[in-house]
Order: C-alpha cells, then structure tokens, then sequence
C-alpha cells in the first residue's frame, strides 16, 4: 500500500488505543471457542508440547503426543530410554535431533533444580534448555498468570494488519502488545488473534467482507460505506 493510502486507513480506523477494547470484544464474541489447540492434561505434558510445536502444526504435534504422553508421564522417563529412541518417539514433529536434545537437557534441569516439577515463573522457564520466550509465554499463560503476550506468525501478521505494531521483531511487537492490550487480556488476545487469521483473516486471501473488524482495521478492502450494519460496533 502507498504510504498516502496507509495514513489515511489509519485516519479512518481511529488511534489503536481506542481501537483495541472493541477489537478484542468483538473477537471474543465471533470465536467464543479460540483457546490453545495443544492437548495436555499436566503442566509437564503443555511444556512438551509447546517444546514440540516448533516449526510444525499443532495437528502435528497432538498427533504425536496421544501415544508420546502414555510412554512418559515424569522427567526421568524422557532420560531413561536410548537418545534414539526418543528422537523417533517424535520424529514426526521435525527437527527431532534438536528437540530430543532440549527435551533431555530441560528434563535433567527440572530434576536438578525444581524437583522435577515445570516452575511458575517465566524468569525460571527461561533457565530450561530449548525453551525461548515464547514458548516460556505460553506455558506461563495457559496455567492463567500471563506475563507477556505471545507472538507467533498469526499475531504478527494481524497485529501488523490491524495498525496495533510497526515493528517486525516477535519481541519488540509483543512489547507494542503488552503497552496497548489491558493486561486482563493477555492470555486470551493471541488465541483470538490466532483463530481469526486461521478462519478469516489469511494472510493471501483476507475476507474483509465477512470479518468483524472491517471497520476498525486500517488494511480492510472493504469500502466504509460498503460496512455490513451488523459488523459495526
């Protein structure tokens, strides 16, 4: 887009601050059901998972787990069989060589200094090997104490169409994120972000006909005049 064009999309949505509450209320009413696709049922299983959801879909990785998760239940078991073994236990979620490896290191590490259990805070999951920002985020979040926000491709993406960041770097957007979203909303705004780029907003064929954000987002290919009734506030 021209950058004539950009500022005046930006002129006609309003400043994000007073956008973001009705953005995140109208994702909240159209994906009532947007939570983490992951499956787990323990604190060390949503760990793995994420560990695992690297560069793969989550499909992919609940796939894999349903049997992955009958074979190891506690840390010492994912360091009591072969290396190969576990590399061809997750084979199938790629990169199997590096993440066996961050799943042995980051098990030894729970038993060496956390008595085996997945610590609370993001400063501790931090000190685990294989486990970056993200996915330390989204642990932290999912047993309902955000201290960030998560940024993956789809926030990214949306965040950038809605005009809520400028930046390009995961870290420097979620620190946009965390300045302009009500914290009571942290956990909650990427899943919403997330399913609405999955169902409606993708990335080469947005439908901003159908989205409820047409009129609140600086990207819509939607004429103003052209707005549905029912999708304004």
């Amino acid at each position: 887009m021209a950058r004539s064009y950009v500022e005046e999309a930006r002129r006609r949505v309003g400043p994000k601050r007073q956008r973001i509450v009705p953005i995140v209320e109208r994702l909240i009413a159209e994906h009532p059901d947007a939570t983490i696709a992951l499956r787990f049922r323990t604190d060390l299983e949503l760990l793995v998972s994420v560990m695992l959801s690297a560069q793969t879909t989550d499909v992919n990785v609940n796939r894999v787990t349903e049997r992955l998760f009958e074979k190891y239940r506690r840390p010492e078991d994912y360091l009591a069989v072969p290396v190969a073994e576990l590399e061809n236990d997750i084979r199938a979620t790629g990169f199997f060589r590096q993440k066996t490896k961050s799943l042995r290191g980051t098990m030894a590490k729970l038993l060496e200094n956390f008595g085996g259990e997945v610590p609370s805070r993001m400063e501790d999951l931090l000190t685990l090997p294989g486990v970056a920002r993200k996915t330390a985020n989204v642990v932290v979040a999912e047993r309902g104490q955000a201290e960030g926000v998560v940024v993956d491709t789809h926030v990214r993406r949306l965040s950038q169409r809605l005009g809520l960041t400028r930046q390009e770097d995961p870290v420097k957007i979620e620190r946009d994120l965390m300045r302009l979203v009500p914290r009571e909303y942290w956990n909650p705004f990427p899943h919403l972000l997330i399913w609405h780029g999955r169902r409606v907003c993708i990335a080469r064929r947005p439908q901003c006909e159908v989205c409820v954000l047409n009129d609140l987002c600086p990207a819509s290919r939607v004429e103003v005049g052209a707005i549905p009734s029912h999708t304004r506030a």
